[in-house]
């Protein structure tokens, strides 16, 4: 048997895992939370696993390969410090990220600035999710190239095809889980083949010179060691133009989102930078080893031999397996997994903004869950579509992730993280700096596109090297002037958009009760009896289910309820209720749609200690809704 059957053997056999792992946390979700952010129930090592499979990229590792053979360790401000310096950031940010409750970003900067900015950025973080993915299909693309002759379009129907599957059915508990397992295929394969690099240099395999690997790694030129051999001023603008688009991505907020507690949170970061190093020493070994075994890569230098550096890794699995087409095949595997294991996160990501920030917020704020799976499932192949299409137009793998993060940086990175720490920031501000670094950023990319010849320094970079990254230290510049003078001569945000951001404006705002339930009361036992309730971390996750007699007018039931009792509240729109009784708006109870026309969802995410206080309160909620169906004649149940 040939090494591409052999591999399709082992990718339907994968596959199919794969789906069994979506469908087995397909029964358990009974919530939105279970469905978007796996319940809230992730422990610090899959979340470390899950966060490194997601920023290593199939296409990522063969151009590592590539920079690592031709510009040195000078070339990891690139991509490999701002990937492993941002999950680090990030492990700071958790306490404010935590505590946030929202399930995507553009739905909390709405919360923070009001409804005109959810829609552009919903739409800003589709197409960075979506550029995302063109590295993905591109570097899994050169993969079947290399090593079967095939089509690119063939590497976007395998991503399309088996990543509908899984994620569409198990949501982010799927994608997480089958992260980890991608991983470890990828580690494997990584390691396995720096060591087998190494070796064939050490045995003069391949018709080199036969060198130990003592002195292999000694006859490397000082200069290839030195990290900052492309000079600090490029070390810093790399830095501030890359970190900023990586620590506001929506994938890793959502998996701190996920995690069950602050400390898994942030020691899941820790571990997932810890694994991403891992990963990247062993392709700078395997580089070195590359470098004795095509030294004519080396001598063309960068960027004329990147499109050569990038296939070399291919090019030897080939030729030293070429008897053995099962380690061919399991090397595809393995970068297949990587491929997967990133389009994944960025097509969930994508589609959560198109299927919640878009579908639902916009065109049927009634949405139910069963229609917004069925838009997410669309919206993940279409985002896979799109990236195959771009993978045509940006051929080049990490041109096409700087692009996303250049974008992500100059657009929302000041308007999130302003949002998040500085009260001044209003609706204005926010949505002047997004509009303004995205155009200028965008215009910039393109211009540089154009003008730069192939083969050559982008055109940007030889204006001035200040340009360096498409210019996106122009545009970050651009956004923060125009977000800050903005917020400053505009007025300031309401304090409803301030309660969920800043704690003391949520103590001011919210309702407390005045009521009391007794224990003792029968209806409130009761209800008990159908409370949901599952411990993850320092909180508590309470859910009561109920289905209306009749399907539901949402939103006349929503206005009646927002009427008849102040509490509640509606910041993100229809899709989005809250009972705002106190200044921890994760532990207030809220409202959502349920999986079919007749059913509401009820949750809750008290802390331990809350937990009897919040029983209370989901049991007054409860009762409150029931009056609005009463006056509407719907009957209302368990179930």
């Amino acid at each position: 048997m040939d090494s591409y059957n052999i591999f399709m053997m082992m990718l339907i056999v994968y596959i199919a895992g794969l789906v069994a792992i979506s469908w087995y946390f397909n029964s358990r979700q009974k919530s939105i939370t279970d469905f978007w952010l796996a319940g809230r129930m992730i422990g610090p090592s899959a979340l470390g696993f899950a966060a490194a499979a997601s920023w290593l990229t199939a296409g990522g590792i063969l151009a590592v390969v590539g920079y690592f053979m031709l510009q040195g360790m000078g070339s990891i401000w690139g991509f490999v410090a701002p990937n492993i310096l941002a999950l680090l950031v990030i492990a700071v940010l958790v306490g404010k990220i935590k505590s946030l409750p929202a399930i995507t970003q553009p739905e909390l900067l709405e919360q923070r600035y009001g409804s005109a900015i959810r829609l552009p950025i919903a739409l800003i973080i589709t197409v960075v999710m979506t550029l995302f993915s063109v590295a993905d299909i591109t570097g899994l693309s050169l993969v079947l190239q290399v090593f079967y002759g095939l089509d690119p379009l063939y590497a976007a129907a395998i991503i399309a095809i088996s990543v509908s599957l899984y994620v569409t059915l198990g949501g982010l508990s799927a994608v997480i889980w089958t992260d980890v397992i991608q991983f470890a295929f990828l580690a494997i394969f990584a390691i396995g083949i720096a060591f087998v690099a190494v070796g064939t240099v050490a045995d003069g395999g391949l018709n080199t010179t036969a060198v130990s690997p003592s002195e292999l790694f000694g006859n490397m030129p000082a200069d290839w060691w030195n990290p900052f051999s492309i000079g600090l001023p490029l070390v810093l603008i790399l830095s501030f133009a890359i970190i900023p688009g990586w620590i506001t991505e929506q994938d890793p907020w959502q998996k701190v989102w996920a995690a069950r507690d602050e400390k898994s949170a942030s020691l899941g970061m820790v571990i997932g930078a810890l694994m991403i190093a891992l990963v990247f020493a062993a392709c700078a070994v395997a580089a070195i080893a590359l470098n004795s075994i095509y030294p004519e890569i080396a001598k063309m230098g960068y960027p004329a031999g990147m499109a050569m550096a990038e296939t070399s890794l291919l090019d030897f699995v080939k030729a030293r397996f070429a008897s053995a087409p099962i380690v061919i095949a399991f090397s595809a595997i393995g970068l297949a997994a990587a491929s997967m294991s990133c389009t994944d996160t960025f097509s969930t990501s994508g589609a959560s903004c198109v299927s919640r920030d878009i579908f639902q917020r916009y065109i049927k704020p009634d949405a139910t869950m069963k229609e917004m799976l069925a838009v997410n499932r669309i919206s993940v192949v279409a985002i896979i579509l799109a990236a195959t299409a771009g993978s045509f137009v940006i051929p080049n793998i990490i041109d096409a992730i700087q692009i996303a993060t250049f974008i992500a940086s100059s657009s929302y990175f000041f308007p999130l993280m302003g949002g998040l720490y500085w009260k001044r920031a209003t609706k204005e501000g926010a949505f002047a700096g997004l509009v303004v670094g995205f155009v200028i950023q965008v215009a910039l990319v393109a211009l540089d596109l154009i003008k730069t010849v192939p083969l050559a320094p982008n055109y940007l970079e030889t204006v001035h090297p200040i340009l360096t990254g498409h210019g996106v230290i122009v545009g970050m510049t651009m956004s923060a002037i125009v977000f800050f003078g903005v917020s400053l001569t505009t007025k300031p945000s309401s304090r409803i958009n301030l309660a969920p951001f800043f704690e003391e404006e949520a103590e001011k705002l919210a309702l407390y009760e005045a009521k009391e339930v007794g224990e003792a009361d029968q209806s409130y036992s009761a209800f008990l009896k159908n409370v949901n309730e599952k411990v993850t971390g320092e909180r508590a996750h309470l859910q009561l289910n109920l289905r209306a007699s009749e399907n539901l007018n949402w939103h006349e039931i929503i206005e009646q309820l927002k009427i008849s009792y102040p509490a509640w509240v509606t910041p993100t729109g229809l899709d989005s209720v809250y009972r705002l009784t106190h200044a921890d708006m994760l532990a207030c109870v809220a409202i959502t749609r349920g999986t079919g026309e007749r059913d509401i969802w009820l949750k809750a995410e008290p802390t331990l200690e809350a937990v009897g206080r919040q029983k209370k309160e989901l049991f007054m909620a409860y009762q409150e809704l029931k009056m609005v169906f009463v006056q509407k004649g719907v009957k209302v149940n368990f179930y």
